[in-house]
C-alpha cells in the first residue's frame, strides 16, 4: 500500500487540504494560534501567580511594589490602599485558568483630588526584551495588550504606553468595563510607532500605566486613540471613568496579561502562555530576591575582620539579577545572629555589600556587628531570624 503524502506546508499554517475536505484557508491566526516571535511571555508574572514581599500590604499611600512581583502601584496623595494577592475559586478568569489576581481596595477616600494626584498601576519592561516591537524603524509593529479585569466601577478606562528612551513619547488606548463585580476580557491595541527606537540594553524602555484615578493635570486632552505623541501629561487620562479614590467601596483587579506582537482581536488573540510556578519564580527573582529568615537558617558564610566588628560573609544568588542589587535589611538590632563558635553576636546592619562583575551572582556582605562575643579572623556563619530577612532589589 502506497504511503500517503505528508503536507508539510499545511501543517505549518493550520490549513486543512481541499483534497480533505477543507478550505486550506485556516490561518494560525484564525485559529488563536499564531507564532509568537518570543518564546516566553513578554509579561513576566502576568497570572499574579508570585508575591515574594506580601500576598497583602495594607495602609499604602505611595509609589512601590508592595504585593505581587513586577507589579508598581504609583500613587501621589490620592488616599489609602490595601493591595493583595486574590485567590480566584469562580468566574470567567478562573475559567481561563487563572487562580490568582492583582487586588486594590481603597481603605481611605479622596472625594476631590487635587490637580497633581494619580494612581495607577505600572509594568516596566526592559529595552532589551521590546526588540521584537521593531519601533523606530519602517518595520515598527503594534502592540496587542490583553487582561481580564473586574470592578465594582463601571466605564471607560485608560492604559498609558510610555517610551522611556525617547523623551516619555507616549499613547493611550481605552477599554470599558461594561459589568459591576464581574471579569471580563479586554484588549487594547496600540499603534506601531516608526519613531525612536528602544534602547537594547536593561534599562527602563516602556511603562504601561493602567489609570484608575487622577487630579486634573491627566484629564485635559484628547486621549489620541492609541496614536504615539509627544509628552503631555493631561492626554494620560482623560475621559477616565473608573475614580477608584473617590469612595471606600471602590475596587479593581487584574490577572492574565499579555504582550503580543502585532494587531489581535478576541477571535485571533494568541493563547496567554501559562508557565510553571518554578519557571515564572526564576524570572521574578532577576529583579527583586528575599531570603527569609527560620530557626537555624544560614544566608552564608564568611569570616570575622576588622576588630572583631565587621563579618564578611559570601552569599551566591540564584539567578542573575538584571543589574547589580541594593539590599536592605528588615527589622533593627538582633534581626539576625553571627554565629562564631558557640558564641552570638547582634547584627546591626549591612555596612555594604560586593559584587562580581555581571551577572552579579555572587555577593560579599559586610555585616557591622556590636562586636561583644566575636572573634577577630574567625571563621563565621549568618542565621536570620524566623521574623526577619534580607532582601535585595534590582527593580526597573
Amino acid at each position: 500500500m502506497a504511503l500517503s503524502k505528508i503536507d508539510v506546508a499545511n501543517m505549518l499554517t493550520g490549513a486543512t487540504p481541499v483534497a480533505n475536505g477543507g478550505t486550506a484557508a485556516t490561518t494560525f491566526a484564525a485559529a488563536g494560534l499564531s507564532k509568537r516571535p518570543n518564546a516566553k511571555p513578554l509579561i513576566i508574572n502576568g497570572d499574579m501567580a508570585v508575591a515574594q514581599r506580601s500576598t497583602s500590604a495594607t495602609s499604602i499611600t505611595g509609589n512601590g511594589v508592595n504585593s505581587i512581583d513586577r507589579m508598581y502601584w504609583a500613587i501621589n496623595s490620592i488616599g489609602t490602599y490595601t493591595c493583595a494577592q486574590e485567590s480566584l475559586t469562580s468566574g470567567p478568569a478562573f475559567e481561563a485558568g487563572f487562580a490568582n489576581a492583582m487586588r486594590i481596595d481603597t481603605t481611605s477616600a479622596d472625594a476631590s483630588p487635587a490637580s497633581a494626584d494619580y494612581l495607577y498601576l505600572q509594568y516596566n519592561m526592559e529595552g532589551q526584551d521590546l526588540q521584537l516591537f521593531k519601533k523606530g524603524t519602517s518595520s515598527a509593529e503594534k502592540f496587542t495588550l490583553a487582561f481580564w479585569v473586574k470592578s465594582n466601577k463601571t466605564g471607560q478606562a485608560n492604559v498609558e504606553f510610555k517610551d522611556k528612551d525617547n523623551s516619555n513619547r507616549h499613547a493611550i488606548g481605552s477599554y470599558t468595563i461594561s459589568s459591576a463585580d464581574t471579569w471580563e476580557h479586554k484588549i487594547v491595541v496600540i499603534n506601531a510607532d516608526t519613531t525612536g527606537a528602544f534602547g537594547d540594553d536593561n534599562g527602563k524602555s516602556l511603562n504601561i500605566n493602567w489609570w484608575l484615578d487622577s487630579g486634573d493635570n491627566f484629564t485635559g486632552v484628547a486621549e489620541g486613540d492609541a496614536a504615539w505623541l509627544a509628552d503631555d501629561a493631561d492626554r494620560a487620562n482623560n475621559d477616565g471613568a473608573l475614580q477608584i479614590a473617590r469612595n471606600t467601596a471602590n475596587d479593581w483587579a487584574i490577572t492574565g496579561v499579555q504582550l503580543e506582537v502585532g494587531e489581535y482581536t478576541s477571535s485571533t488573540l494568541p493563547p496567554f502562555q501559562h508557565e510553571t510556578f518554578g519557571d515564572n519564580l526564576q524570572r521574578c527573582l532577576r529583579y527583586y530576591y528575599r531570603n527569609n529568615g527560620r530557626s537555624g537558617f544560614g544566608a552564608g558564610t564568611g569570616f570575622v575582620q576588622d576588630g572583631a566588628v565587621k563579618a564578611y560573609i559570601y552569599h551566591t544568588m540564584p539567578v542573575a539579577p538584571r543589574t547589580e542589587m541594593s539590599f536592605s535589611l528588615s527589622g533593627t538590632s538582633s534581626a539576625i545572629l553571627s554565629i562564631d563558635g558557640n558564641a552570638g553576636d547582634d547584627v546591626q546592619s549591612i555596612g555594604g555589600t560586593f559584587a562580581d562583575s555581571f551577572p552579579f551572582k555572587d555577593y560579599e556582605f559586610n555585616f557591622v556587628t556590636d562586636g561583644s562575643s566575636i572573634t577577630d579572623k574567625a571563621g563565621m556563619g549568618i542565621r536570620i531570624n524566623a521574623s526577619n530577612y534580607i532582601e535585595g532589589d534590582a527593580e526597573l
